[in-house]
Formats: C-alpha cells, structure tokens, sequence
C-alpha cells in the first residue's frame, strides 16, 4: 500500500491542510474522531480521495492488562467512519493499577516505554493478537521516544521489534524523530537500530520537530524538523523506500507555507536517497 506524502490533521490547521499542495493523506488522532459527526475538512479530503489514517494513543497495548473492548470498539468505528486501510497505535503503556491489583487505576497521560525483556514481549505479543482480532483492518504499531531505559533490558529496540513482527504478523510505524530521540536520551545508534528492523512490515514513517536541552532530547512536536531527524529519514531511505511519510506537528503551530517547506525537506530527503540508491544498485 503506498501513502505518499501526508500531515497530521488537526483542527487548528485544517484549513490550511486542505491548500497544502501534493498532501496524499493524513493521520487524524482516533481518540478525537466521533464517527457519527465527522469535521467538514475531513469529509472534504475524503470526498477528494485523501486517505485518512486514526492514529490511537490510549490502548496501552504494552500494559499488563489486556486491552479494553470499549476502547478497541472505538478505534474500530474510527476506522470505518473514515474508511481507513489501517489503523495505528503505540508500543506503550498508559496506565496502571485497576480492580485486579487492589489499587485505584491511574492515568499516565503520556506514552511510557516497554522493558524490552522476554516477558513484556509475551504480554505485548498477546495484547497485540487480541485487538487484531478486534480491528477490521491491519495494525501498525509506532516505535516511541523516551528518556530512560529500564534496568536488565534483554533485548535492543530492533531485536524487540522484530520478534514482535514475527510473532504477531503486526506492520511497523518507524518514527525517525522517537530513533533519535532515544540516541540522545538513551545513547542508541539508530542506524543500528534500522538494520536490526524487518522493514518489509513497514506501513508508514513518522517525522516531527524537538530539541535539546540540558542534554535531554525533547520530542515535543512543537518545534521544526531538524537535520538530526532528516538525517535518520535519509539512513532510512538507504535501506528501503518507505509506503508513506507523515509530518507530525502538536503545538505552535507555523503559518502554511512553513509546513509546506518542511514537507518540501521531507520530499527532499527521500528523492536524494532513490537517486543514491539507484546509483549504488547500477555502481554494482
């Protein structure tokens, strides 16, 4: 399934998103979608041909529990209001506690990293099976930024990764600003992390703004898209040609024409690296 070129949808720039040129789809939070009163600019993309993909960010499908049928029931209605090839979550957990511990449940109200140990892989492997299930269409799942790792890891992100795909059948959402994110934060090599990677499940390509402070890396999807980012985008590119690339952009958000560069530098990124890879291929 090839994508293109897309943006984030939200509300505050839907106007805008609608006179971006060469825009091929876009991501709409699921959690803000109700299928029965969908924005008028969604409806316009849609009636355009725009693909428009619900992006989940409540499952916790790396939480102990298994995920809530009430929540799966809306990502899949979100999925059919829109008509959506796919949908899209985190490898994350977002709360804790609840009846079956004796403790209040809490909300994490933020997307928490996975011990990458044997077992999280087998409670994840099983959450992941059970909203397949629950979905009328495929799952793919984001890699996420982070500023610690647990204790006693066994595994490094691509090995984690990948068995998980085996495992579970599930397609990949690569986010090249998360993989240098936790290069900074985490000191991991992100083209490690990309040949470690089975990227013929790859779906699509998350890209977005951050910085730096105090030697923190801040994926704050608030700030233009960095060479650091465009640079992993490029690592990337080398190894495979990506269905879609996505823009993401939270808060601040810039006049148009400033999203429209930085999709521009996206485009960029990845018509240098056919043009290298088609060199290196006929080089041999």
């Amino acid at each position: 399934m090839r994508l293109g070129t897309g943006i984030g949808w939200r509300p505050e720039i839907a106007d805008g998103i609608e006179a971006l040129p060469g825009i091929d789809w876009v991501e709409v939070v699921a959690e803000n979608v109700c299928p029965g009163h969908l924005p008028e600019s969604l409806l316009r993309l849609r009636e355009r041909g725009t693909t428009v993909i619900p992006h989940g960010v409540s499952l916790g499908l790396g939480g102990a529990e298994l995920p809530d049928p009430a929540r799966l029931s809306a990502l899949a209605g979100a999925a059919e209001a829109l008509g959506s090839p796919l949908v899209t979550e985190h490898i994350a957990f977002v709360r804790a506690g609840g009846p079956r511990t004796g403790h209040p449940e809490m909300e994490a109200g933020h997307l928490l990293p996975v011990p990458r140990t044997r077992d999280a892989l087998d409670v994840l492997c099983e959450n992941v099976r059970v909203a397949q299930e629950a979905l009328p269409v495929p799952l793919a799942l984001e890699n996420i930024a982070a500023l610690f790792s647990w204790p006693d890891e066994e595994l490094t992100e691509g090995a984690f990764l990948a068995e998980l795909v085996e495992r579970t059948g599930v397609r990949l959402l690569i986010d090249v600003a998360n993989l240098h994110t936790n290069h900074v934060n985490r000191g991991e090599d992100p083209a490690a992390a990309l040949d470690e990677l089975p990227l013929d499940s790859l779906a699509y390509v998350h890209v977005a703004g951050g910085f730096e402070r105090d030697g923190v890396w801040h994926d704050s999807h608030a700030h233009p898209v960095p060479p650091q980012v465009l640079d992993v985008l490029a690592q990337l590119r080398a190894r495979t040609a990506p269905p879609g690339v996505l823009l993401e952009r939270d808060e601040n958000f810039p006049p148009v024409d400033e999203l429209a560069g930085e999709l521009e530098s996206i485009r960029r990124v990845l018509e240098e690296g056919a043009e290298q890879r088609e060199l290196s291929v006929h080089g041999r």
